[in-house]
């Protein structure tokens, strides 16, 4: 069954490359909706108008494309001779990921405090938030393409 996986290998890392690339666009662009969000007035038509855009982002765009990166991920890891399973940056680089996760949690919960107008957390909170996925991100690539141990 594995070694059936083995034609399909560029596929699996195109798709999982593109979830990525979709998921990450959500995770750097739902933050800085917040910041925008912040400034406005709950119970307001702008306040309304970013409900509408962080659920669509984060329910259409982020969930979906972080399940299939989770997905093609997996079936690269199932890919026999992918994954040197004694290097190091393969831990860090899962660490990172689960990170990754983490955030898009952080993420969600975060929406559904403004979906409910119970924000509390001010824009330079979410500012600062801003750089959590970027730093995970370089973590990622560089644990990938470099390898450093």
């Amino acid at each position: 069954m594995i070694l059936g996986f083995l034609p399909w290998l560029a596929w699996f890392k195109a798709l999982h490359v593109m979830s990525l690339i979709a998921w990450m666009s959500g995770m750097f662009y739902l933050p800085r909706l917040f910041v925008y969000h912040c400034q406005t007035t709950p119970g307001s038509a702008e306040s309304a108008r970013f409900k509408v855009m962080e659920r669509k982002l984060l329910r259409q765009i982020m969930n979906p494309a972080m399940i299939c990166t989770f997905l093609f991920g997996t079936l690269l890891v199932l890919t026999p001779g992918t994954v040197d399973w004694h290097a190091g940056w393969w831990y860090l680089k899962i660490a990172a990921v689960l990170g990754l996760a983490g955030f898009h949690g952080a993420c969600a919960r975060w929406r559904r405090a403004f979906a409910e107008d119970r924000n509390t957390r001010p824009e330079n909170f979410y500012r600062a938030a801003n750089e959590i996925p970027t730093i995970l991100m370089a973590v990622v690539v560089i644990m990938v393409i470099v390898r450093p141990f």
